[in-house]
C-alpha cells in the first residue's frame, strides 16, 4: 500500500492512492495506535485524557464529508466515541475542539493548501497540535502490520453507531468563537469602523471570521466564500500569485485592506488597502511589535529557520529570547508546550500566540492583524511601511529549483558547508547554521537558505536582503549551486 503516515498525517490524490478503502485502513491504523496504550506518553503533562473519545472533521474539498463519516465509523468500530462535526470547519477550530473536549486525538480530512486533486489526514495529539512525531510512526507501525496480515478495518454502520451514542455530531465553532474572543481585543476593533475583504479562498475557514465580527461595526466582505470543492481551479494558498481576486476586490472599494485563509484555515496572508501583498513575515513582525508595545506581553519568540530575521532585531529590543527551528510547524509547538512562548511562526502563515493552541490558525492571526489596524488608527499600508523602517528593510523570495538528478541530502548539506563562499554580494559570511538545510548569514544580517529535498529532485532556496540587490545576489548564488548539479 503506497501510504506514507508522515508527522502531520497524509496526503494523496484523490481516487488514486486516497481511496475509501485506504482511508479505513489507515483509520483502523489510528484507531490500534490509541488503543494500544501509553499513546500520551510525551504529551504535556496537563492534557493526558484517558476516555476513548475521538474528535473527527473535515474541510470543503471533494468528499470530505463522506470521508469523515467513514472515519468515525471506523473509529466507532473499535469502541471510541466519535465527535463528528456536523459540517466543514477550519482545523485550528477542530484542533481546539480536541483540547476542549478533552479526546485523546483528532482527525481533520483536509489537504490544507493543496491542489484540489489532493485529500488528506490530518492528525492531532490532546493538547491541540499536530500529533508527535513517535505518535505518527505509531500509526504507520500499525498501518503496514495490519497490510501484512492482510487486517482489514473494523466497520460499523452510520446511523447504528450514532443510535449506540459512539458518534456524536457536533459544531465545533461556538467554543472555537468563545475561545477567540478571550485572545482578540474585539473592544479595539468596535471602537472603529473599518470595511475588511476576507478571502476564504473556498476553503473551511468561509464564514468563520465574518461571522464572529457580526454585530461589531466593522464590516466584513467575504468573497470566494461559497462552497467550491475544485476552489476554482487554484491551489488554497494564501500568497500573492492565488490573491488576484482579493486585490480586484480592494480596487473596486469593497473593502480598505483584506485578509486570506488557506484551505483549512490554518495559514494567513494579508493585503493592504494599495493592493501589496503583505507576507507571514511582515504579518508575524507586526504581530510580535503589537503583543509587546500595546498589549504589554511578555515571552520567548520561535521561528524556523526560512522566516524573517526582523523577529531578531526586534526580540533584541525587547530583550527576549528567540528560538530558530527546522521548518515545519510541530518544531515550533515543541517549544509552544515546554516554555513561555509569546508568538511562534513559519514563513508559509501558520502563526500562533501565547494563550491558543500549538497550532498555526489563519483565522486567529486575521482577526489579529484586523486588531492590529484598528488599534493603529492608520492604515496596513502604513503600518508595514513604519515596520520596515524600525527593523528592516527585508527583501524576501523563495524559489524551488529542479535538480538535474536526486542528491543525497546529508551528502549535499556537508557539501554546502565546506564549500561555504567567504562572502556574497560583497557581505561577508558571518555564520553557518545546518539546523535544517544550510544557512547562510551575512555581515549586513541578510541570508540565504539552501535545503535539498530529501524525497524529490529539488533545491529549495530562501533570501532576505537588507536590499533588493542583497536578494537578488543571495538567489543568485542559490541557482549557481543548483546549476552545479549535473
Amino acid at each position: 500500500m503506497p501510504i506514507h503516515f508522515g508527522t502531520d498525517g497524509w496526503r494523496a490524490v484523490i481516487s488514486d492512492t486516497f481511496t475509501f478503502h485506504n482511508l479505513r485502513m489507515v483509520s483502523q491504523a489510528i484507531a490500534d495506535a490509541v488503543a494500544a496504550g501509553n499513546w500520551n506518553d510525551g504529551n504535556h503533562a496537563k492534557y493526558q485524557p484517558t476516555s476513548r473519545t475521538m474528535v473527527v472533521g473535515f474541510d470543503t474539498r471533494f468528499l470530505s464529508d463522506r470521508y469523515a463519516i467513514d472515519v468515525a465509523r471506523v473509529l466507532a468500530a473499535n469502541g471510541f466515541t466519535a465527535y463528528l462535526s456536523q459540517s466543514h470547519a477550519p482545523t485550528p477550530a477542530i484542533s481546539y475542539a480536541v483540547r476542549h473536549l478533552g479526546a485523546m486525538a483528532g482527525v481533520m480530512i483536509t489537504a490544507s493548501h493543496n491542489a484540489p486533486r489532493y485529500n488528506g489526514v490530518k492528525l492531532k495529539a490532546s493538547y491541540g497540535g499536530s500529533a508527535l512525531p513517535e505518535q505518527a510512526r505509531r500509526v504507520e507501525i500499525y498501518l503496514n502490520d495490519n497490510e501484512g496480515r492482510s487486517r482489514g478495518p473494523n466497520l460499523i454502520e452510520y446511523e447504528t453507531a450514532k443510535d449506540l451514542g459512539l458518534i456524536k455530531r457536533f459544531n465545533p465553532i461556538p467554543a472555537y468563537y468563545d475561545h477567540l474572543r478571550t485572545l482578540i481585543d474585539f473592544d479595539a476593533i468596535a471602537d472603529r469602523r473599518m470595511h475588511v475583504v476576507v478571502d476564504s479562498m473556498y476553503g473551511s475557514g468561509k464564514g468563520v471570521i465574518k461571522g464572529i465580527l457580526q454585530g461589531t461595526p466593522c464590516e466584513v466582505h467575504e468573497i470566494r466564500g461559497e462552497l467550491n470543492p475544485g476552489f476554482g481551479g487554484v491551489h488554497p494558498e494564501p500568497i500573492a500569485k492565488h490573491l488576484g481576486a482579493l486585490a480586484g476586490a480592494i480596487a473596486t472599494g469593497v473593502g480598505t485592506f483584506g485578509v486570506a485563509t488557506d484551505g483549512d484555515a490554518d495559514r494567513t496572508g494579508a493585503m493592504d488597502e494599495r493592493g501589496n501583498f503583505v507576507d507571514p513575515h511582515k504579518i508575524m513582525a507586526l504581530a510580535l511589535r503589537h503583543l509587546v508595545e500595546k498589549r504589554k506581553m511578555t515571552g520567548a519568540v520561535v521561528r524556523t529557520v526560512s522566516t524573517t530575521r526582523m523577529l531578531d532585531r526586534l526580540a533584541a529590543r525587547y530583550g527576549v529570547p528567540i528560538y530558530e527551528t527546522p521548518v515545519g510547524f510541530n518544531h515550533i509547538a515543541d517549544y509552544m508546550m515546554k516554555e513561555d512562548v509569546l508568538i511562534g511562526g513559519e514563513e508559509s502563515g501558520g502563526i500562533s500566540f501565547k494563550g491558543h493552541i500549538p497550532e498555526g490558525d489563519g483565522v486567529l492571526l486575521g482577526l489579529l492583524l484586523i486588531e492590529i489596524v484598528a488599534k493603529s488608527g492608520g492604515t496596513l499600508y502604513e503600518l508595514v511601511e513604519d515596520l520596515l523602517k524600525d527593523v528592516g528593510p527585508a527583501f524576501y523570495e523563495r524559489k524551488d529549483l529542479r535538480l538535474a538528478r536526486p542528491v543525497n541530502k546529508k551528502e549535499m548539506t556537508q557539501q554546502l558547508i565546506n564549500g561555504a563562499p567567504p562572502s556574497i554580494g560583497g557581505e561577508t559570511v558571518v555564520d553557518i547554521n545546518a539546523i535544517d538545510g544550510i544557512k547562510y548569514i551575512m555581515s549586513d544580517d541578510s541570508w540565504l537558505l539552501i535545503r535539498p529535498s530529501g524525497t524529490e529532485p529539488v533545491l529549495r532556496v530562501y533570501a532576505e536582503g537588507r536590499s533588493e540587490a542583497m536578494r537578488d545576489a543571495l538567489m543568485a548564488y542559490g541557482a549557481q549551486v543548483a546549476n552545479s548539479v549535473s
